[in-house]
């Protein structure tokens, strides 16, 4: 049973150091997607700690990530559908594709619900979106961001 971790170790990456576990998705994004600075990094979405408030786990974000609030922003990843729709105004946003054997699960931190003004066709490829982008602290489906408003990036 030992060798299987070492064995995906070397198909998704070097294992963290100081764990000995595989990168999160939001790290092991970084090798899937093309580089770009005018997006949102996963990696900085990916900056939220848990806290107990009065026995309720809520996030804490970071003033980085607080500053995105109600801000027209881009951000790129793969689509994972929510509807059975051949166009999709409404998905989800993740940093690795849904079906990737390699990537650890994501967690909230590592998915934007994304409304589109218009459908677009599913695609196992990379995607940008641009939008207005929500920091939520009290989603009661536990999603912590999401993008109206939106419209798909060509890539070039």
């Amino acid at each position: 049973m030992l060798a299987f971790p070492a064995m995906l170790a070397t198909a998704a990456g070097t294992p963290d150091p100081h764990t000995g576990l595989l990168p999160s998705a939001v790290d092991y994004s970084a090798t899937l997607l093309p580089v770009r600075s005018d997006v949102i990094a996963w990696k900085m979405l990916g900056e939220v700690k848990p806290a107990n408030e009065g026995g309720k786990i809520v996030p804490v974000f970071t003033h980085a990530i607080r500053a995105l609030d109600k801000q027209q922003v881009k951000v790129q990843g793969f689509m994972m559908p929510v509807e059975t729709d051949p166009v999709h105004k409404h998905f989800v946003l993740t940093p690795v594709p849904p079906s990737c054997p390699f990537c650890m699960p994501a967690g909230p931190e590592a998915m934007v619900e994304v409304r589109l003004k218009t459908g677009i066709h599913f695609s196992n490829s990379p995607i940008v979106v641009a939008g207005k982008f929500s920091v939520r602290d009290d989603d009661p489906r536990g999603v912590f961001y999401s993008l109206t408003e939106g419209e798909q990036v060509v890539m070039h």
